[in-house]
Formats: structure tokens, sequence, C-alpha cells
């Protein structure tokens, strides 16, 4: 009668060195777990009381909305957005609302808890907050993302406002989304409300410089750190990850501080502007620096060297 052999399972002799697995274990991006376990090695540090540990790695509240949205062909599409305000302890709500396909709970979720740490940290009276809805808004007209965007505000209006949460520009969404948001509010209270969003136009009460705030102050960042690491940053080479309002603005402040400025060759977002349609001359676009280094994304890799 025929046998088989069982498979054996290999064994490491005795002083030999351990053995590696073939598969390496899958790094865990979740973006809320990770901002949990940044928050749990902080705890630690401070040596929080356990009953305030738990409180401040919950959020306080979550809304999930859907957005019917009525598209350019007359069809319906409903969308799916979500606010999330950690926590309001220090004040009301503070954080950005981002329009993109990849927008998760669990995203809006961690974004919330970083805010709160970020107004605690620089000590503003605010607590933290974020929203964003699923959508693709590099598909989408003008008129339906104003549709959605109104159906949005509409929907996150019970718990906005300026003493509640104020919503602010974020990823693809800007001063004319902020605008449609503070307008709709607006007309469902009766009255004016400018404090409502941060981010909105200037001439309806919007602050001078937030365009660019956000890139100024990695601008100051940066510029701090290589103090601290007694790098000199003249005639440095700046390698600038994507191509948004920070990444963009973040380019031309940089070469101000007579830096060399570069984009990255790692596109920030799913599909990126093409070098061929970035136009050469800086009186073109207010967002493109001379010089500007361009790395055409398709095959680029993170070691991709840029030339001018």
């Amino acid at each position: 009668m025929a046998t088989v052999a069982k498979p054996t399972t290999p064994t490491r002799q005795i002083g030999a060195p351990p053995m590696v697995p073939r598969i390496a274990p899958r790094e865990d991006l979740n973006p809320f777990r990770i901002a949990q376990i940044q928050f749990d090695m902080a705890a630690e540090f401070l040596k929080l009381d356990l009953g305030l540990r738990q409180i401040l790695r919950t959020p306080k509240r979550v809304l999930e909305v859907s957005l019917p949205t009525k598209m350019d062909n007359g069809q319906v599409k409903v969308f799916t957005g979500y606010r999330v305000q950690h926590n309001v302890s220090r004040g009301p709500g503070k954080g950005g609302i981002r329009f993109h396909p990849n927008v998760t709970l669990d995203e809006v979720k961690a974004l919330a808890a970083w805010m709160t740490w970020k107004t605690a940290t620089v000590s503003v009276p605010f607590g933290g907050a974020k929203g964003g809805v699923v959508c693709d808004p590099k598909r989408m007209s003008k008129s339906e993302l104003e549709r959605m965007t109104r159906r949005y505000a509409s929907e996150i209006l019970p718990i906005i406002g300026p003493s509640q949460d104020i919503p602010a520009p974020d990823v693809y969404t800007d001063a004319q989304t902020m605008a449609w948001i503070m307008d709709t509010y607006a007309m469902t209270v009766g009255h004016s409300a400018h404090g409502v969003v941060t981010g909105k136009p200037v001439s309806i009460g919007g602050s001078e410089g937030r365009g660019e705030a956000t890139a100024r102050g990695l601008l100051y960042v940066v510029e701090e750190a290589c103090k601290l690491k007694k790098i000199s940053l003249r005639g440095a080479t700046v390698a600038i990850q994507g191509f948004g309002n920070a990444g963009a603005t973040a380019a031309r402040l940089f070469p101000r501080r007579k830096q060399k400025s570069s984009l990255s060759a790692i596109p920030a977002v799913a599909s990126p502007i093409p070098a061929a349609l970035i136009p050469s001359k800086p009186s073109a676009t207010k967002s493109v620096p001379e010089p500007l280094w361009v790395c055409p994304a398709p095959r680029a890799s993170p070691t991709t060297s840029c030339s001018p």
C-alpha cells in the first residue's frame, strides 16, 4: 500500500540565527488607529488619568449624512458625507472639509483628533473637528459641486455654527466652497453669519493671507527644524510633494528665502498635474515659482531626480 509523506516543518538548529518569515506582517495604516496609538504614547508620557484618556481617545460626535445631488445629466447621485467633532471642551470645533473619492470615516475621525491636539498645542480657544465628502470633484462640474456642497451644509447645519463648529477649506475645497456653506447657513438661520466658516473670500469677510497660511506655516517649521539640525537653507534644494494649495504655494515661498525649489517626484493625488500642463513662465500663474523643476509623475519614483 502506498503511503504519502507528510510535509515536515523546518526546525531551527540550536545556535542558528532566528528564522525570518517569508511574508512580512502588513503595516496597519488605519489613520484613526494611528492617531489613537500616538495619543496613548503621549498620555503614558504625561501620566494622564485613565478616565481622561478614554474621553480624549474617543470622538464626541460623529455624523454621517446622505447627499442626494442632481447631476447635470438630470440623474440623481447620492454622495456620503461626514462631520466629526472630536472634542469641543476648549471651544467650538475647528477643522476643514475635504472632497475626495478616498475619504473614509476613520480618516475624518483621525483628522478631527489631530485638530484637537493642534489647537490645544498653540493654545487657541477651539476644539477639534473635521469633515469630508466621498466624491471626485475633478469629475464634477461647478454647478454639481455647488448643489452637493449646499446639500452637505444643510445636512450638517444642526451641529455647526460660530459657537459650535467652524468648518474650513481642505483637500479640493476652497474659498468658493466656504462661500456656498456660509450662504446656505445664512439662508437657513435667517441672518448673515460670517463666523460660521473660515477661509471664505476676502470680499465677504475672509482674512488676507488665509490662502497661503498653510504653506507659510510649513516654511516656518522647516526653517526652525533646520536651525535645530544646524542645516543651512541658503542654496538648499527643497523637494515638495504635491501641487495643491499647500505644495504650490510652498514652491513659490521657498525661493524667496533664497533656496532652490523643486517639485517632488511623488504626486500627492491620484491624477497629478502633468509637467506639460504647467506654464513655464511665473506670470502665467501665481502658484508657479521661478525657477521650477518638474518631474512627470507617471514614471516617477521616490528617488527620481528632477531636471530643469
